[in-house]
């Protein structure tokens, strides 16, 4: 007799099956429980980057600065115009100086989204925020933050910072250097401020 070459299967043993099916169950549960909590993340994740070019399209639209339209970074602090005044490494100034205490709490002149906290070589301690039309409000020799970080929502007098000498300004009277910078040119921003 020759060998039978359709070899019978063997069919799988009960105990072998309910294995299988509890193994599937438990992968099936594992991949609930890692959608479960990655779900909100991706969601908020996706959420929030959505809201924040939202935000830039919505400034973009918006009219720049006019003359006398933005408030003093420092309510009730005299302003003077040190726009282009001499500074070191043949440079000119391309902002103002507003003088004040030490920690004195500095408002965003705008609203807007805050496109840096951090540190420059020149600045020190540094805030950017975007604001209407694309125009960058720079704050500069910070002594410390406020409870900001990069595309935060700002809104016109929101806390950004605090005034210090950080940076090159180290050892000179506290004050915050304000930049206004317009399709990335610095232009002086002493006329587009509110005189007390």
């Amino acid at each position: 007799m020759r060998p039978n070459s359709n070899h019978e299967q063997t069919k799988p043993t009960f105990i072998s099956r309910v294995i299988s099916v509890l193994i599937k169950a438990a992968i099936l549960l594992m991949l609930l429980f890692v959608f479960d909590r990655l779900l909100p993340t991706i969601s908020q994740q996706t959420q929030s980057f959505f809201i924040a070019k939202w935000q830039q399209l919505s400034l973009l639209q918006q009219p720049l600065p006019t003359e006398n339209s933005l408030p003093n970074p420092l309510p009730k602090q005299h302003l003077a115009d040190t726009w282009g005044a001499a500074r070191s490494q043949d440079r000119s100034h391309e902002g103002i100086d507003i003088f004040a205490k030490r920690s004195t709490p500095i408002q965003a002149t705008t609203q807007g989204i805050v496109s840096k906290v951090g540190e420059d070589a020149l600045g020190g301690r540094v805030v950017m925020i975007i604001g209407p039309g694309g125009a960058r409000h720079y704050y500069a020799h910070l002594e410390d933050y406020a409870d900001i970080s990069a595309n935060d929502w700002v809104n016109t007098s929101d806390t950004i910072g605090y005034v210090g000498d950080s940076g090159n300004a180290k050892g000179t009277p506290p004050h915050v250097h304000y930049g206004i910078y317009i399709n990335g040119s610095a232009v002086n921003p002493y006329p587009f401020l509110q005189k007390d």
